[in-house]
């Protein structure tokens, strides 16, 4: 053999253990760019109600007086536009309803599941995520949810603003589920949302205050027991509601 030259079989030997050592590094590359595909968000501006892929929250008039936990709920666009079910047949675009928000959270788009094609599921549920409706883009799944509740009748106990927000969310199977109803959506934002601004904790809690200081002065305590059993009761109705008499429910 001359001086300098390599076997071929030696050659590819050492070609093939380069190949294995790389291919790793290839499919971390190829998920990084899965990941990279997403649109950017825009900065959360709460002076100018943008609120990019976030559940927004807000009090309503007179019900969260007596209970504050009970508020209205609507579901942000890419953009931070705000999408709510505000009445019958009605999708609010970028006009909430009952005030602007106080608390917010935002969801992360990696933990939806937008397949191109039915092959294309990184969720368990794959034809029944299919059939219930799927989405490619964020956007894509709060104009569909938004067309389907154009044909529903708005019902506080029934049908209302967690309904749309849980369809959206059951259509991009966010943290691999599709079980999202009007309960764990009130529980997610009431349990990990971030307050606007100090003033929006004001504004949530201080009609509440208001009410059952005058109660407990004109009534005395037994307006205290009424309070604590109508909150009891509505917990109880949307808890019993939501998993037992699933027909009711839209």
């Amino acid at each position: 053999m001359s001086r300098g030259r390599v076997p071929f079989m030696d050659l590819k030997r050492a070609y093939d253990v380069e190949q294995a050592c790389s291919m790793p590094n290839t499919f971390q590359d190829d998920d990084d760019d899965d990941n990279d595909d997403l649109w950017p968000l825009g900065e959360i501006d709460p002076k100018k109600l943008k609120f990019p892929c976030c559940i927004v929250w807000t009090p309503l008039p007179v019900v969260s007086w007596l209970a504050p936990f009970i508020g209205h709920v609507g579901l942000c666009r890419e953009d931070g536009v705000i999408l709510d079910f505000a009445g019958s047949n009605f999708i609010t675009v970028d006009d909430f309803a009952f005030g602007p928000p106080a608390r917010y959270l935002q969801l992360d788009r990696k933990q939806c599941c937008m397949p191109p094609n039915l092959g294309g599921h990184t969720c368990k549920y794959g034809y029944k995520h299919t059939e219930f409706g799927t989405a490619v883009t964020w956007d894509d799944a709060l104009a569909a949810s938004a067309r389907s509740c154009e044909h529903r009748t708005y019902n506080l106990f029934t049908c209302n603003c967690h309904s749309f927000v849980a369809n959206c969310l059951n259509r991009l199977c966010y943290g691999g589920s599709m079980e999202w109803k009007m309960v764990n959506v009130a529980v997610l934002i009431l349990m990990k949302g971030k307050w606007v601004s100090a003033s929006s904790v004001v504004r949530s809690f201080l009609p509440c205050a208001v009410v059952t200081c005058l109660g407990v002065l004109l009534v005395g305590w037994p307006f205290l027991i009424g309070l604590f059993s109508f909150s009891l009761l509505l917990v109880a109705w949307f808890i019993i509601a939501t998993y037992c008499f699933k027909n009711i429910m839209c």
